[in-house]
């Protein structure tokens, strides 16, 4: 579970077994309901170990849940194409890199809180904007906070390089995640489909430009280390 999830759960929990102790009429129900909203938090910050994809021009997921956009799209100027994925409330709202390389740019954008699955949402809602250089050429990837998240957390910053698959946020409840890529990127999921964050594969390219850092050895090295927040327990 994320570290966050004890603030968040812990009051609720204990409150409500506080209220089921004394036991008599309305406390019993409150204390149900606090106990059983504790419990649903603790679900709801869980940060479950996942399988990496290790192939060559994999790019994987960047959240759980259910995808809502497939589509060509210009960035900056340039073709490429985006890939949305919205979270419900049940799933896993821990983010994660869509591939190694080099975080160049990190931007936080503050905005609307439109619901999660409006089309406007990816340019009108407050979000984390990632743009990463990797081996695909740049991808660029946002957390996008909604009517329900309006919260959006990054555990990296700026400079830093990352792993495939590696932990980089999260979003507290009902959110979106959208990742942009390349137009050489061959996209494998389609709207409807359901994916996991860091073990799902989104899309691949035949042709790699490689990584554009000085030290790959670190990306070898970023699997294996301990991630902000992110130390299941």
């Amino acid at each position: 579970m994320v570290r966050e999830g004890y603030s968040f759960g812990v009051p609720p929990f204990l409150i409500g077994v506080g209220l089921l102790v004394l036991g008599r009429g309305w406390a019993f129900g409150a204390g149900v309901a606090c106990v059983l909203l504790g419990l649903f938090v603790f679900s709801f910050f869980r940060n479950p170990n996942r399988i990496i994809p290790t192939a060559p021009g994999v790019i994987v997921a960047p959240a759980d849940g259910r995808v809502v956009v497939v589509k060509d799209e210009e960035y900056g100027g340039r073709p490429g194409k985006r890939v949305s994925i919205f979270l419900a409330v049940w799933n896993v709202h821990v983010n994660r890199a869509p591939a190694a390389g080099q975080i160049t740019k990190l931007e936080h954008k503050p905005g609307k809180f439109l619901a999660a699955w409006d089309k406007r949402a990816s340019l009108e809602n407050e979000q984390n904007v990632f743009t990463q250089e990797t081996e695909h050429g740049e991808i660029v990837y946002k957390q996008i906070a909604g009517w329900v998240a309006r919260r959006v957390v990054s555990w990296k910053k700026q400079g830093d390089t990352v792993a495939r698959g590696e932990r980089v946020g999260l979003v507290r409840f009902g959110s979106r995640v959208d990742v942009w890529m390349p137009e050489n990127a061959e996209i494998l999921v389609k709207v409807g489909d359901h994916v996991k964050g860091g073990s799902s594969t989104l899309a691949r390219t035949r042709e790699v430009v490689g990584v554009k850092t000085e030290n790959l050895e670190a990306l070898r090295q970023a699997r294996q280390k301990k991630e902000p927040g992110g130390s299941p327990t």
